[in-house]
């Protein structure tokens, strides 16, 4: 029997390494794998899909999103992050994943080079790669954030940087200062900035300051899905200067049509109903992270507090990061995220704090 055959961008992909660790582990194993919140929807914004079902809004939408809720995501753009949009420059996608993919589509041509942090978030490389890009890393300073000018030195001539703060995987949020060096430069070279913001609510000493301040060639990415537990929903959405949006849109019209109609109106009420869920949570992720850290810590491993998001970046050797999954608490190696942090693993700590203080002690029996 011949052999199929298949793209060889996608072939050069690796599955996710976090993905695959998603169903990872028996009966008593603790998945600390995953960047999912264990919180519930709120009920306001459940109540609100279960409205929409009811009347019938159950159809195609309109493909950049409905109306009302574009209207939304500007007043919280202008509202939190001191940003000016219109409708007109608001996609909404089926996550903020979607919204990466159609960045990618829409702005890279074979071999422009794509830059982001390495380590950093899976989807960056496997995009770009994708889209016939060449990924390209941007190295990590011993607190695990941008040496901006290292990053400055490699912006000459790429086509993207991806810059997401508060980080994933290192729960790094990067300064005021930082960010307008980098967004100002990489504009004055040409080189549009596609800022990864879906972290935003969840920052904790520091503040987060959105990259489209400071340069008009900036994209912004978020989603309703960390800041309101609605990853399953999958609504995100990218707001940027208005004429790209229909070269995105083409994209999205071919790929998705649109994003499910259901969850659209679930966003609005989302976006613009009770609040409090979100500091809420974001306390009770202060929390985790502090408990989590005294314990990692206390066993004497050594690396910078996450100062946002729900991750932390342990270096603990590829050993012992074995050793950990075999006995059941399932954390993210740090190859998953790049090349250069392979003895560093990902612990996210969207779960119970009982579950973080149990992996604390299962790790601390395998260094007995």
């Amino acid at each position: 029997m011949s052999k199929h055959r298949y793209a060889g961008r996608v072939r050069s992909v690796e599955m996710s390494g976090i993905r695959k660790l998603f169903d990872a582990g028996g009966p008593d194993a603790i998945n600390l794998g995953i960047g999912q919140p264990d919180f519930d929807t709120p009920d306001h914004i459940k109540e609100a899909a279960i409205a929409a079902i009811r009347a019938g809004k159950t159809g195609y939408t309109p493909n950049a999103g409905i109306p009302e809720l574009r209207e939304a995501i500007c007043d919280k753009f202008a509202r939190e992050n001191g940003l000016s949009y219109r409708p007109e420059q608001i996609l909404v996608t089926a996550g903020g994943s979607e919204a990466l993919h159609l960045v990618m589509e829409a702005l890279v041509d074979p071999g422009d080079r794509v830059l982001f942090t390495d380590p950093g978030f899976v989807s960056y490389a496997a995009l770009a790669t994708f889209a016939g890009g060449r990924p390209e890393g941007v190295s990590l300073d011993a607190t695990l954030h941008i040496d901006v000018e290292r990053a400055k030195e490699q912006l000459d001539g790429a086509r993207v940087f991806v810059l997401n703060t508060p980080g994933n995987p290192t729960g790094a949020v990067e300064s005021e200062e930082s960010v307008r060096a980098l967004v100002e430069y990489a504009n004055d070279r040409g080189v549009t900035v596609v800022a990864d913001e879906v972290y935003e609510h969840f920052v904790y000493e520091k503040k987060h300051v959105s990259a489209a301040r400071f340069g008009e060639d900036v994209i912004t990415v978020n989603a309703a899905s960390k800041t309101y537990a609605m990853t399953g929903w999958r609504v995100g959405y990218l707001a940027a200067p208005e004429d790209y949006i229909p070269e995105c849109l083409k994209v999205h019209q071919y790929a998705q049509a649109c994003a499910t109609s259901v969850s659209q109106y679930a966003a609005l009420a989302a976006y613009t109903g009770d609040q409090s869920a979100v500091p809420a949570m974001r306390e009770e992720y202060r929390a985790r992270r502090d408990l989590l850290y005294a314990g990692l810590t206390g066993l004497g491993f050594d690396f910078p507090r996450p100062e946002g998001a729900f991750y932390m970046f342990v270096p603990m050797g590829r050993t012992l990061i074995r050793r950990a999954i075999e006995s059941g608490v399932i954390i993210v190696p740090g190859e998953a995220f790049g090349t250069r942090a392979p003895d560093y693993a990902r612990f996210s700590y969207a779960t119970a704090r009982e579950n973080l203080s149990r992996a604390v002690g299962r790790i601390g029996a395998l260094m007995e």
